[in-house]
């Protein structure tokens, strides 16, 4: 089993690039994002806690976060692996994926991050807000304070999987192909 921690800051390209490595290595793509968009549109209480902190560009609190990665991971107990996508983000989270994956008898195989620059982000992120409908990506002040969380809260988990030999830098500007390119050359090694 593989399973992979696709990393990156917020419209590093991480949707568009799981979408591609899901059907090439079979994998279960479990995005937080899409978790996090099911509960909201469907108004559960989950989804209706998690709104508060996203309409303010603040991550959510780890408890609600986990408890919504569990119940989907556990939808899926045959698959090939999983592919996470926007989780973990917090030390916290990442030592409970752990836990957890162990519970399971598994183990994140590897932390692949996509980097690019923030500048070149930002205007991924309001362009993406115009077809959207995110409020999110569609203010700059909340787009930045995504960042300055991620700096604070998220960078860590980079030494975090260091530690662990699991980390890998991967350049997140080009051409989508390239980009998916590069990360296939990762997961081929894996």
């Amino acid at each position: 089993m593989i399973n992979i921690v696709l990393f990156g800051k917020p419209g590093a390209g991480k949707g568009t690039q799981a979408e591609f490595l899901k059907t090439k290595y079979n994998l279960t793509h479990i995005s937080t994002g899409d978790l996090f968009r099911f509960n909201l549109k469907n108004d559960t209480a989950l989804g209706k806690l998690a709104k508060t902190y996203i309409d303010k560009g603040e991550l959510v609190p780890d408890e609600v976060t986990i408890k919504m990665l569990e119940d989907e991971v556990s939808k899926n107990p045959d698959t090939a692996g999983f592919l996470f996508d926007g989780f973990p983000r917090t030390t916290a989270q990442a030592n409970a994926l752990d836990a957890f994956l162990v519970s399971k008898e598994w183990e994140v195989t590897a932390t692949i991050a996509l980097e690019a620059d923030d500048e070149v982000l930002v205007q991924r992120l309001l362009e993406r807000g115009k077809t959207s409908g995110r409020a999110d990506d569609q203010d700059e002040s909340l787009i930045r304070n995504r960042y300055q969380e991620y700096n604070e809260k998220t960078a860590p988990l980079i030494e975090y999987y260091k530690a662990q030999g699991k980390y890998f830098p991967v350049n997140g500007i080009g051409e989508i192909a390239e980009i998916t390119s590069r990360l296939s050359s990762v997961i081929d090694t894996l």
